[in-house]
């Protein structure tokens, strides 16, 4: 009777000890936080179009004035991490479809711009004496008061559209490189990142507009605990070995409490009309599932660059079956 040899699990090592990929660059907080307020203030805009169509110009204004501050502080810290601002500006002097982050620095600054506009009008709106205050003192500026109101409505319809794509972009962006947690998870991230993005719309117009009035940030809330629950769900199970870093170390503990937070948040989200008190913890708790997702993507991220073993056996267990590596297409 033949006995099988038994070999032992093999090791995995690259030359002189050294990762096989390059480990990402990004920082903590500004990568992590950015990709936390890009998503918020695309989902915001979604947002704030379909509250202005309905006639809910209290959580309009409150939905544009988010995306607005979203995208601002996102395009800051964005600016911050690459070390100077021109960086920001010499990414726009060309177009590239090929590149995420030519596009996605397009699709940010053109948001960017176009939530300020749609956020100023909703302002002048809700405060008329004082946008009677600065024609008062600035009458050069009365033209572009009165078209403020138009202005304003065509830039929140517009923002309707860009919105998906910087709630998406980002998870484009990761998906993009040879990052094995990251690269394997192409198809799931975007509907994580959606899914979240939508949860702290929804979170902060729970939180800034008025319980009678927030209905729909609640269904948006709920909505999006979902969306992101089931994504992170299926992307773990899917990736198999390369969807460890999710589950191991500083990585697993942050998507861990984002499971919790957003499952009570969308849970309380539902019953949260009947108080001020529950619609607060549940926007809250949103708020901070969205960070721990971004947060913990970032470092599962690292965490699989820095094993080579979610590299090589990948590559080998496509080779096996035929298949060939999968590799980004550089820009």
């Amino acid at each position: 009777m033949r006995e099988d040899a038994m070999v032992p699990e093999a090791e995995f090592r690259s030359y002189y000890g050294q990762p096989v990929i390059k480990a990402p660059v990004w920082h903590e907080p500004h990568m992590p936080v950015y990709l936390y307020l890009g998503g918020l203030s695309g989902a915001a805009s979604v947002m704030a179009a379909m509250a202005g169509l309905t006639g809910r110009d209290r959580l309009a204004l409150t939905a544009r004035v988010t995306a607005a501050v979203g995208a601002t502080a996102g395009a800051a810290l964005l600016a911050a991490e690459l070390g100077r601002p021109e960086r920001f500006l010499n990414m726009l002097r060309v177009f590239k479809l090929t590149s995420p982050m030519s596009v996605g620095s397009w699709i940010l600054a053109a948001h960017s711009g176009l939530t300020t506009i749609a956020a100023a009008s909703a302002v002048a709106a809700a405060l008329p004496s004082a946008a009677a205050k600065v024609v008062a003192v600035l009458p050069a500026a009365s033209a572009p008061v009165r078209a403020l109101p138009t202005a304003g409505d065509a830039a929140t319809l517009a923002i309707a559209v860009t919105g998906p794509l910087m709630a998406t972009y980002t998870a484009v962006l990761l998906a993009d490189t040879a990052v094995p947690a990251w690269h394997e998870a192409h198809r799931e991230l975007p509907f994580l990142f959606a899914g979240s993005a939508l949860a702290s719309a929804g979170a902060m117009g729970m939180l800034a507009t008025p319980r009678v009035e927030a209905g729909p940030a609640r269904a948006v809330a709920a909505l999006g605990a979902v969306m992101e629950t089931a994504a992170g769900a299926v992307m773990e199970r899917r990736l198999g070995l390369v969807g460890e870093p999710y589950r191991l170390g500083r990585a697993g503990r942050l998507m861990r409490a984002a499971r919790v937070l957003t499952a009570g948040g969308g849970l309380l989200a539902t019953v949260a009309g009947r108080s001020r008190t529950l619609s607060a913890i549940s926007g809250l708790a949103l708020t901070a599932g969205s960070l721990c997702i971004r947060f913990g993507a970032l470092e599962a991220g690292r965490l699989s660059a820095a094993d080579p073993k979610y590299t090589v056996v990948p590559q080998r267990r496509r080779l096996e079956a035929g298949n060939p590596a999968s590799v980004p297409e550089r820009p």
